[in-house]
């Protein structure tokens, strides 16, 4: 032990003594951490730092449709407006997917659509690098009718909702691997000799296809988000005020493991129980941060006048099923938290928007009619802020070191965090590697040796 000490103390002194005698590497950077979000109406996506600075974007063909993600080495994976996608309408319409690189490269630009569907207002990334995507699926109007759809109640057509998974292939290539449709898990009390006929607050594991409003867009799904322990999907239903969570297992029945919102819908509630209305941006808390498993919501408030940002504890079991009894509707019964004043003062957003807890427990707010996102604490009080050029679909925090952002934004080699590489850093890493600290496994190896050392000064010597 006396051996591994007196060496690790030696080449200390040996390393810092060579690093001294070099000239510092500077590699200033912006401090703080980084906010992503596209105004719908730009082509532009923005990251911007703690002072507002812009400090990348990315430039499309298209303006989106409506997300936006940081993802791997720096890229962004949108949605995008694409005019020839079809005709169908509505705010959030889409129609093709792109990643586009730190560079602006396009790496990948996909046509999600067809003559019958359509994507439209979210996707989401998967852990084993597929796409979830939310699609319009056009039916005609004798198609709804058959369906158990009260005849009055329909015009032309109907689109109904369906999520669907990409595998990408190429510079535009994808095949559907799987895919969930709102069709197939209806309910109807209209006609017993028709199909999906039952007592509605019977199934509330099913859709009544003569809820929601008399248009086309009857559901008007508006935000997805998946969570892989559990491998579900949660959704969220503009028109029915309502949150479903699905199942990601292809071997699963389909129906919904949960709703939640407004219980009036599927016959197991009144008026006074609607606790969401035309609601954004459902997500689950990640591992780690304040309130994990919980599900934080942009609750938009039509036709009250005033927007909430809430969190929720759905009733979830070991299994991945959700409790509901007999004849009452799924709980919670009321919010973990709800906030409905920024420094005191009501927002209010009748569309889009977006809430992101934060591991700093406060939340990111994206008030999209008020054109800002701002980030509040726990009391509602606002700590940053920045205007957005026109409506934000939402808005999303990165942390200052986040992985995607590894030699782009932040230098590894910067061990002392002061935003410059210099013999500082050399003499924090020593210490580190000294003490046998965690810190110091450079390499990610799991052991703290003098590997870790070349690793350390080959990241140093090259600035980053």
């Amino acid at each position: 032990m006396r051996y591994k000490t007196d060496h690790r103390l030696f080449l200390r002194a040996h390393v810092a003594a060579t690093m001294l005698a070099m000239t510092s590497i500077a590699a200033a950077q912006n401090a703080g951490e980084w906010t992503l979000f596209c105004p719908i109406g730009s082509t532009e996506t923005q990251l911007v730092d703690l002072d507002n600075t812009v400090v990348q974007t990315w430039e499309s063909e298209f303006t989106p449709g409506a997300s936006v993600y940081l993802v791997e080495g720096g890229a962004i994976l949108r949605p995008a407006n694409d005019p020839s996608a079809g005709d169908f309408g509505g705010p959030g319409l889409g129609g093709r997917i792109e990643r586009i690189a730190w560079d602006g490269t396009v790496e990948w630009s996909y046509l999600a659509a067809g003559p019958d569907y359509v994507q439209h207002h979210d996707i989401e990334l998967l852990p084993n690098g597929n796409v979830l995507a939310i699609v319009w699926e056009r039916h005609t109007a004798a198609d709804a009718i058959a369906n158990g759809r009260d005849p009055a109640r329909v015009g032309a057509e109907v689109w109904s909702e369906t999520v669907i998974e990409i595998e990408p292939s190429g510079p535009d290539g994808g095949t559907i691997v799987w895919q969930w449709r709102v069709w197939d898990h209806l309910v109807q009390d209209f006609d017993p000799n028709l199909p999906n006929y039952g007592v509605i607050s019977e199934n509330p594991g099913r859709i009544d296809i003569n809820a929601g409003p008399e248009v086309p867009d009857w559901l008007h799904f508006n935000a997805l988000d998946y969570n892989a322990e559990l491998d579900q999907i949660v959704l969220s239903c503009f028109t029915l005020s309502e949150i479903y969570i699905i199942s990601h297992d292809p071997n699963d029945s389909g129906d919904l493991l949960y709703r939640w919102g407004n219980p009036q819908v599927y016959g197991r509630g009144g008026p006074d129980d609607q606790k969401l209305f035309n609601q954004h941006d459902p997500e689950w808390i990640p591992e780690g941060l304040p309130g994990a498993g919980n599900i934080t919501i942009f609750n938009n408030g039509n036709p009250r006048g005033f927007s909430s940002t809430e969190e929720i504890r759905p009733p979830v079991r070991v299994d991945g099923t959700y409790n509901i009894s007999m004849s009452g509707p799924y709980g919670p019964e009321g919010f973990t938290s709800s906030r409905d004043e920024i420094d005191g003062v009501p927002f209010f957003s009748s569309f889009m928007s977006g809430v992101q807890r934060m591991a700093n427990g406060n939340s990111l707010v994206c008030v999209s009619l008020e054109n800002r996102i701002v980030e509040i604490d726990p009391g509602g009080n606002s700590v940053w802020s920045i205007a957005t050029a026109g409506p934000a679909f939402r808005g999303t925090r990165f942390a200052k070191r986040d992985a995607r952002l590894e030699g782009l934004l932040w230098c590894v080699a910067d061990f002392n965090e002061d935003d410059v590489v210099n013999t500082q850093d050399v003499l924090a890493f020593l210490n580190a590697w000294t003490a046998d600290e965690g810190s110091a496994d450079f390499n990610g190896d799991g052991s703290v040796d003098t590997l870790d050392v070349l690793a350390f000064l080959n990241a140093w010597s090259s600035g980053c």
